[in-house]
């Protein structure tokens, strides 16, 4: 499973702490240069643990997807350390969408809008869509403030669940990292939600970690709701599977 890292990069995994200043410090710089480099990182996130590539090195998110097992039918999300970035990856986003960044990010909400056509980038088999999200962890956001917009997928192997311990993300991913950030347990523990924000009204592909009713909280005074998913379809027109969103059963971190 997976591949192998760089050639030229043979040195075992290298692993950093988070609990002081200077170890985070040190931990941010090693991950940052690792993804310049075109390498896989470990990282923590609010939700699970991610291993990230950057958004704009076709090989290394190729990497990503060969160390996870899985296929470009199932891209990665895209994390950002700001919302303004999501006007550079995307475009007709709703303005309801617009306010559920404004309420919820940084967080674990995970949007699927219409991606920018003029960028340079391969993540899969997209459809012409970007899932993106604003964590909310520190570390993480230092990172992407260095690193711009990273691809970053739950770190695991597909099919097992997503890492929540850095212990548990090295014996799925350490072969093929350069660098794992401890950044203890995953505060959150549970997947974003994912919303899929290329039709009106937005459809549910996944509720995690934010659920229907805080969503529609917000939604409501706009004259949006989102519709139950578990809710039995009537005479709703068939829609694409969500394999666009990138998610499938393995979720983003």
């Amino acid at each position: 499973r997976g591949s192998p890292r760089h050639d030229w990069y043979d040195e075992p995994v290298q692993r950093f702490p988070t609990t002081t200043d200077e170890e985070r410090a040190a931990a941010v710089d090693a991950a940052s240069l690792a993804i310049q480099r075109g390498g896989l990182v470990v990282l923590p996130t609010d939700t699970v643990y991610g291993l990230a590539a950057d958004a704009f090195d076709k090989d290394a998110v190729q990497e990503l997807l060969d160390a996870k097992g899985r296929g470009r039918d199932m891209p990665p999300p895209v994390l950002v350390s700001a919302p303004t970035t999501l006007d550079a990856l995307a475009v007709r986003v709703p303005t309801w969408a617009r306010k559920l960044v404004e309420e919820l990010w940084p967080g674990a909400l995970t949007l699927v809008c219409h991606a920018h056509g003029s960028l340079q980038w391969d993540l899969g088999d997209t459809r012409g869509t970007v899932a993106v999200r604003m964590p909310d962890h520190a570390v993480a956001l230092e990172i992407l403030e260095r690193t711009g917009p990273l691809a970053v997928s739950s770190a695991n192997l597909t099919g097992h669940p997503a890492a929540t311990e850095a212990d548990h993300a090295e014996e799925m991913l350490g072969d093929d990292v350069e660098v794992i950030i401890d950044g203890g347990t995953s505060p959150g523990g549970e997947a974003s939600t994912i919303l899929d924000c290329t039709t009106s009204p937005g459809r549910v592909l996944r509720l995690g970690a934010i659920s229907l009713a805080r969503l529609n909280a917000i939604l409501e005074p706009l004259g949006q709701a989102i519709p139950d998913p578990d809710a039995p379809e009537t005479d709703a027109p068939t829609t694409d599977d969500d394999s666009d969103d990138g998610e499938g059963e393995d979720p983003p971190a």
